[in-house]
């Protein structure tokens, strides 16, 4: 039975155009695979608390030393990584703000990122210790960044996603989003015709 985490980082829930293609991306792959599983995470409806100085200090805590509050930080951050690590595959929904991933979806990459957990360190560099999984991601934006200076978005995700040793991954794009309706309706179209090849 395989597994699939999907990440919804849009402000707006499942009214985000981001939310919307990784729900049809979704519901398309569970259709073609029968008995799969779909673990979401709606960062609209349940928000990712940003790690702060006592959270990452709880992280570095041995765990008889923790207190009642450093443990529940760190089982809050142990519960992301399990639903990460049990996950063939991972969707993110990812909209562009200001150029740059959502908050929350950067509070969630800090959360997982864990020493000796998802990655580790070696006299050759770090090391990441998920494998075998694989990711697609769909990227909306109001304009047309993909391929230019403006674009921060896409190898900030695919290096975090390499650094903890996830290395096979998809981005699917709908630009131009808010460049009137022809580019919206061009873009989504785009995007839904990937989707749909994909999810087969």
């Amino acid at each position: 039975m395989q597994k699939l985490l999907q990440l919804k980082t849009s402000l707006f829930a499942d009214q985000g155009q981001s939310s919307q293609l990784s729900d049809a991306f979704v519901a398309a792959w569970q259709a073609s695979r029968p008995g799969s599983e779909v673990t979401i995470r709606d960062f609209a409806v349940e928000a990712v608390p940003h790690l702060d100085g006592a959270g990452f200090q709880a992280f570095l805590s041995k765990p008889e030393e923790r207190t009642g509050q450093q443990q529940a930080k760190v089982a809050y951050s142990d519960a992301l990584i399990a639903e990460l690590q049990a996950a063939d595959v991972l969707v993110i929904g990812l909209p562009m703000y200001n150029l740059g991933v959502p908050s929350m979806l950067k509070a969630w990459m800090d959360h997982v990122a864990r020493a000796g957990i998802t990655f580790r360190y070696t006299a050759n560099g770090p090391e990441g210790l998920l494998a075998n999984k694989k990711v697609y991601v769909f990227a909306t934006r109001g304009g047309r960044y993909a391929g230019t200076a403006f674009d921060t978005q896409s190898d900030f995700v695919r290096n975090f996603l390499g650094f903890i040793g996830i290395t096979e991954v998809e981005f699917i794009y709908a630009e131009g989003l808010n460049m009137g309706a022809e580019s919206k309706a061009t873009g989504l179209a785009i995007a839904h015709a990937e989707l749909s090849r994909i999810a087969s």
